[in-house]
Order: structure tokens, then C-alpha cells, then sequence
């Protein structure tokens, strides 16, 4: 291993986002699942949800949702994607909080930050 940073490091934070809702399978569930176990690693995991992922951050749709959030993940929401769907900030679960892109943008930026697609 050289001193320029040439060797591998573990990821830090995990952006992970979910594009699918509860209803699509049991994937949903699974990659939630997936965020609790890599924040009780001590990894820093954002779950972002967008598009019909929306729905899974909704007060009671999904415990895998809560039991992701009690296991310290911070949970994103799509602002854009919350109001093409009719929901408001006001149904989600609590510490969940309504996002826009450019906050996402800067994460995904993050040089520590490795981002997983769902």
C-alpha cells in the first residue's frame, strides 16, 4: 500500500435509495433490511426515498422502514416526488424530513460517500 491513498478504504456514509414501494416485492423490505444492518456496523446510512419509494416513509406502511430509522439510519424524502403522489411532510415517520435535490446533489458529491440504487 502506497502513501498517496492508492489502497482501498471502506465506505464511511451510504446514500441509499429506494425507487420502489412497498408493494413492488419483498426487495423493498430486503434493502431496507440491508440499511439497518450496515448502520449498526457503524457505517453513516442516508436512505433516500423517491419516486414510488415514497410511500415506504410513510407513518406505518413499512416497520422495516422504523426499525431502519431506530438503528440510526437518517431517512430522506423526495419533496418532489411527495407531492406528485398528493402526500405532504405531515404523514411521513417521525425524523423522516422532505429533501430537495440539490441537498442530495452535495451528498452524492461527498468524497466518502458510495451511493446503492434500489
Amino acid at each position: 500500500m502506497s502513501d498517496e491513498g492508492s489502497e482501498y478504504l471502506p465506505a464511511t456514509s451510504q446514500l441509499l435509495v429506494e425507487t420502489k414501494g412497498p408493494w413492488s416485492g419483498p426487495g423493498c423490505a430486503g434493502f431496507l433490511r440491508d440499511a439497518r444492518e450496515l448502520a449498526r456496523s457503524g457505517h453513516r446510512v442516508r436512505l433516500l426515498f423517491i419516486q414510488d419509494g415514497v410511500s415506504a416513509a410513510v407513518a406505518g406502511s413499512l416497520r422495516e422502514t422504523a426499525s431502519a430509522a431506530e438503528a440510526g439510519c437518517e431517512i430522506w424524502v423526495d419533496r418532489f416526488s411527495l407531492a406528485q403522489r398528493g402526500l405532504d411532510e405531515s404523514g411521513l415517520l417521525p425524523g423522516a424530513r422532505a429533501v430537495e435535490m440539490a441537498e442530495v446533489a452535495a451528498c452524492v458529491l461527498e468524497p466518502d460517500v458510495r451511493v446503492v440504487w434500489h
